[in-house]
């Protein structure tokens, strides 16, 4: 029997490996806002609070896209390291009054123990913003229903003769 005549089976049969490892090794890749979206609720769930404070909002245009990108920064010391760090906020704008955000504003930091360097200032659960960030409408005054009925004699006495 020929030897040679099992080494281009051999190499069919590892490239067939190889490019099968690589195909069921390959991750879906998810878009960047749902990483993180995760990545928020990951600190929001899990995170230790921590005193910071807010630096600055800034309001960034990609050149490329046109797109307008909002940033929060902050500053906040964990274990005597201070760490400044910002957080786009750009899909928050619903939660966060950004005018009401100024230089100075106290506000509590989540961030990830084992990472102290990843951390958030506002998700969709959790707001460390130390003023309202959901401005609430005005109530209006209830109006007052009147629950007075005209007393009517003749329907009591009918009822109480019968």
């Amino acid at each position: 029997m020929n030897s040679y005549r099992l080494y281009p089976i051999l190499a069919f049969g590892a490239t067939a490996a190889i490019i099968g490892y690589a195909l069921l090794s390959r991750k879906n890749e998810k878009p960047a806002e749902d990483l993180e979206r995760e990545r928020r609720t990951d600190l929001a769930r899990g995170g230790r609070i921590i005193d910071g404070n807010v630096i600055d909002v800034l309001e960034l245009e990609d050149d490329v896209t046109g797109q307008q990108m909002i940033l929060l920064v902050y500053t906040y010391d964990v274990a005597g390291v201070t760490y400044e760090a910002s957080q786009d906020v750009t899909h928050l704008r619903q939660f966060i009054d950004l005018y009401s955000c100024r230089l100075g504003l106290p506000a509590s930091v989540k961030y990830d123990p084992h990472n102290p360097g990843d951390s958030i200032v506002i998700s969709e659960t959790w707001s460390g913003l130390r003023k309202p960030t959901i401005v609430l409408p005005q109530r209006t005054e209830a109006k007052s229903v009147n629950l007075n009925v005209p007393f009517r004699p003749s329907i009591v006495s009918s009822l109480t003769n019968s």
